[in-house]
Formats: C-alpha cells, sequence, structure tokens
C-alpha cells in the first residue's frame, strides 16, 4: 500500500511538471476518450504563461536525469509519442552539472584497485557530464616508454538508486496508461518501460560498454572507411570505463570538416552506408548517431564514440530491411506486402493485394520527385504508420532502427545536402541479400541444417537417458505396482519414439528448403 501511494504521488508530480511546462501540447485530443479529453483540458490550463519550443525536453529537465534519459530513449519511438513529439525531444541535451573532482577520482581508486597517480600521469577535470556518468581525460606511460592519451569514463554516484526508484514509478505510470486507454495496449507501454529498464541496466555497467565497443571493432576490422576507439581493458570495470582517446572534428562542424580538406560528399556517404552495413551486415549497430557522436580523424576516417545505447537485428529483421528497402528502390510493392507477411508482423488474415496497394500508395509519390529529395527515414515512418492500419504490432528494434536512421539520414545531408539516398544505400543491400539469398547464402543454410541434422542425432541417447531418469523418480514417488510402471514405460518409449521422429521430420525439412 505505501508503495502504491509513493508511486501515485511521484505520478502526480510528473503529470503536474508536464502540464506546468507545457508538455501536454502534443496530444493528440481527438484521439482520447471523452474523460480522458476532460483531463487534457484541465492539464492544458495549468501551463505557465509565454511557453515556446522545447517544451517536452523543459518537462523531462525538470524531472530529473531519469526522465531526461526516458526521453532520449522516446525520441527513438515516434511510433508511440508521434513524429512531432519525437522531433521535440531530439533537443534533449542529455548535460548535467559534473560532480565533484574528488569524487570521480574516489570511484576510479575504488574500481580499479589503485591510486590515480599510479595509473596515469595526468588526470584532467570533467570535459562533459551527462545523467549517467562523465568524461575525462588522462595520460599514461606505455611499457615501452611511450604515452598514450585515453578517455576515462566514470559512472555518477547514486545514479543507480535514483533510476530504480524512478523506473518502478513508470512502470506503476504504464499500467495505469493501460487502464485508462485499453486500446493503447498496441504500443505495449509497460514492454517500452522495461526495453528502457534493460538499456539503462546496461548503460550503468561500463563494462558491458567496453564489451559492445569492442564487438564494433571486431565487425568493421576490414571496414577502411570507419573506425571505433578501441577500450582499454586494463583500466575497465562496472565503473569506470577508459579508451583510445580521438582527435578529430565533429561532424556538425562542416565548416571545419572543408577547411581540414576532407571530402563532405564522401563523407555523407560513409555515414549511410557504414550504418546500414553495420545493421544489415552484422545486425548490430550504433543506436546514437547524432552529430555531437560522430567525428572525422586525420586521416578522413568516421569515428564513432559512446556506445551505451547499441540496436541488434536478428537474421529476420535484417532480410526485412534489405528486402523492403530493395523493394521500394526497384517498385516491386508486392514483393514489399510480402516481406511484410513472410515475416509474420502482418495478421494473415489481410490481403496481401491491399497491402501492396497501401505500401504503392507511400512509393509512388518518391519516385515522382528527384533522388536528392527522396527521404528513406520518412519512407519507413510512412511504412510503419501504414502497417498500422494492419494491426502491424510494434517493434521496438525495427522502430529503434527506422529513428535512427533519421538521425543518420539527416547527418549525411547535413554533409551533402544533394546526397542521393537510395543510389547510397543499394550496393550495401544487394551486396547483403546476394550474399545470404544466393548460392553462397543457400550453401551457408544447408550447412547449418546438417549441422542441426547432427544435433539431433546427437540428443537422441541424452533422450533417452532423461526418460529412464523419469521413470526411476517415477519409481521412487511410490509407483510401484507392475503394471502402472509398464503403462508408464509403454507411454514414454512411444513418447520418445515420435519427438525423435518429429525431430528427424524437422530436421529433414529444413535440409530440404535450404538445398532447393
Amino acid at each position: 500500500m505505501l508503495s502504491l501511494v509513493a508511486h501515485l504521488a511521484r505520478g502526480i508530480h510528473v503529470g503536474w511538471v508536464m502540464a506546468r511546462e507545457g508538455a501536454l501540447a502534443f496530444v493528440d485530443a481527438a484521439e482520447l476518450p471523452p474523460h480522458l479529453r476532460l483531463v487534457l483540458r484541465l492539464g492544458r490550463k495549468l501551463e505557465r504563461p509565454g511557453l515556446g519550443p522545447g517544451r517536452l525536453p523543459a518537462a523531462l529537465t525538470r524531472l530529473g536525469p531519469s526522465y531526461v534519459k526516458f526521453g532520449q530513449f522516446l525520441a527513438t519511438r515516434p511510433d508511440i509519442v508521434g513524429m512531432a513529439a519525437a522531433r521535440d525531444l531530439e533537443r534533449l541535451q542529455d548535460r548535467v552539472p559534473p560532480f565533484p573532482q574528488a569524487v570521480a577520482v574516489a570511484t576510479l581508486e575504488a574500481t580499479l584497485g589503485k591510486p590515480v597517480h599510479e595509473l596515469f600521469t595526468s588526470f584532467s577535470e570533467p570535459i562533459a557530464a551527462a545523467s549517467i556518468a562523465q568524461v575525462h581525460k588522462a595520460h599514461l606511460h606505455e611499457p615501452d616508454g611511450t604515452e598514450r592519451v585515453v578517455a576515462v569514463k566514470i559512472m555518477r554516484p547514486g545514479v543507480r538508486e535514483r533510476f530504480a526508484r524512478d523506473i518502478q514509478a513508470m512502470r506503476f505510470m504504464a499500467r495505469v496508461v493501460e487502464a485508462l486507454r485499453p486500446e493503447a495496449e498496441r504500443l505495449r507501454p509497460r514492454e517500452v518501460v522495461e526495453t528502457l529498464a534493460r538499456s539503462v541496466a546496461m548503460e550503468m555497467d561500463l563494462r558491458l560498454e567496453a564489451a559492445a565497443l569492442s564487438e564494433l571493432a571486431e565487425n568493421i576490422k576490414d571496414d577502411p572507411e570507419f573506425r571505433v576507439p578501441q577500450p582499454v581493458w586494463e583500466l575497465t570495470g562496472r565503473d569506470v570505463l577508459a579508451s583510445e582517446w580521438i582527435d578529430g572534428i565533429r561532424l556538425n562542424d562542416r565548416q571545419a570538416i572543408v577547411a581540414a580538406g576532407h571530402d563532405t560528399a564522401a563523407l555523407g556517404r560513409t555515414v549511410i552506408q557504414s550504418f546500414l552495413r553495420h545493421a544489415i551486415r552484422d545486425g548490430f549497430f550504433h543506436a546514437d548517431m547524432h552529430p555531437g557522436n560522430l567525428f572525422v580523424d586525420p586521416a578522413g576516417r568516421l569515428v564513432a564514440v559512446d556506445f551505451g545505447i547499441m540496436g541488434r537485428l536478428g537474421i529476420k529483421e535484417r532480410r526485412f530491411l534489405a528486402e523492403i528497402l530493395l523493394g521500394f528502390i526497384l517498385r516491386d510493392y508486392r514483393r514489399v506486402a510480402e516481406v511484410h507477411f513472410e515475416a509474420g508482423y502482418v495478421p494473415s488474415h489481410h490481403s496481401v493485394d491491399d497491402f501492396a496497394q497501401a505500401i504503392r500508395a507511400i512509393g509512388e509519390p518518391i519516385h515522382q520527385r528527384r533522388a536528392d529529395e527522396i527521404s528513406m527515414a520518412k519512407v519507413l515512418t510512412l511504412l510503419f504508420d501504414v502497417t498500422a492500419l494492419f494491426d502491424m504490432s510494434t517493434r521496438t528494434e525495427l522502430v529503434m532502427l527506422q529513428k535512427t536512421m533519421v538521425v543518420v539520414e539527416g547527418v549525411a545531408r547535413s554533409l551533402d545536402p544533394r546526397l542521393d539516398m537510395w543510389t547510397t544505400a543499394e550496393p550495401v543491400v544487394r551486396a547483403w541479400l546476394t550474399r545470404n539469398l544466393g548460392p553462397i547464402g543457400r550453401a551457408d543454410q544447408a550447412r547449418r541444417a546438417v549441422l542441426t541434422l547432427a544435433d539431433v542425432v546427437a540428443d537422441v541417447p541424452d533422450l533417452a537417458q532423461r526418460a529412464k531418469r523419469v521413470l526411476v523418480r517415477l519409481d521412487e514417488e511410490g509407483l510401484r505396482e507392475v503394471s502402472r510402471v509398464e503403462r508408464r514405460i509403454r507411454t514414454e518409449t512411444k513418447r520418445m519414439v515420435w519427438s525423435t521422429l518429429a525431430l528427424w521430420v524437422i530436421a529433414g525439412s529444413l535440409l530440404a528448403i535450404a538445398l532447393r
């Protein structure tokens, strides 16, 4: 009861701040039932006079670091908050005053187990601070006598406890939203909060960020135009992450990039193609690629930093993305529709032809415009709007990818306003489809099917042993009557025979499909 009262009080406080800062202006009253329209009208009367743009960021900043992080996450979910609110949330700056140097040093020493002067020859004051951590610049001596410059990220003290408390309140408010407006269940507000909770939990263990950095570095080791800083594992722990210091020009400083002699058009292409390679080829992409996290180094390579927010796509999602992009490029709307049904994203009771017609309404207008006027991100946004009409459930990973693509496309166009997004994307998409759906891909599928078949065969003795243990356990529990045990033996034997046959059929089917 006390926790319920506490969550209710926090929810009222959140509502009050949102109303005072004018954040309720983004709510569409037409989509609300009558009782909630009344609540909205009352809330709008609480707005402070003279409010300008940036209302949502102002409200969330007032609510504190947890809500700033929540706002950044919602900026990747226009399917929930709408495009206008998502664009407003893009202004949200995760910048807060730094915590004291002495606290940072104490955290560093407690995590790494050594005094700061033994770890570094110099350790700067914080150069950037956010809601979860802040960054320092440090120098250290290498064993060969050279000096190395590193960026040291240190966790903000007490942040885990505050986030845990605020997440509980958000869970409560998500349940309230579903109760007041049942049709909101399609948007999965509780799942959104849980996704945020998992994301923040991973962000709050800097070892996991270092692992993401290492994984991405391994994926791109053969990509000459894109790189990431190397983590320094011996100087990394739960609350501390050390990585290579990046000397470069931020991508939002176009004037400096031009003055340094870099090719802005080539950089724009690299931004788009690198992102698509990471998403489609590797299934693991940087989900926060705003200009502040992207640099161009002296060699002209694109460098990304800050790997707290990452996205993953399974093989099904990657094939889905590649095929719909190629379908729009080739104007094959029927294939775009079929891909949605094959992936199981649109319920089978809908018509493929009707869905293809809706896709055509998105695709045809873009082919009436110049290539440099076509927005790939806008096409995907419209696509997700249309799928809502066909009962397509929200796919968190795809929406995060779509929103990241909006940001990436904006960065690329800031470097080259006449960039042809579709021509730039096509080589990456075609290469992946050729590799995975062509002869080489079929061979890989056949190899995986053979391995699956071998696993099935290898599991048969283990299944027999499990059945035997089940019978022994039944006997020990008092089922000693001979006739009863015999019946169980016959039942378990039949079940195992049929299970084994079923597994063989499934494995054989996989092999047949792969070899077709």
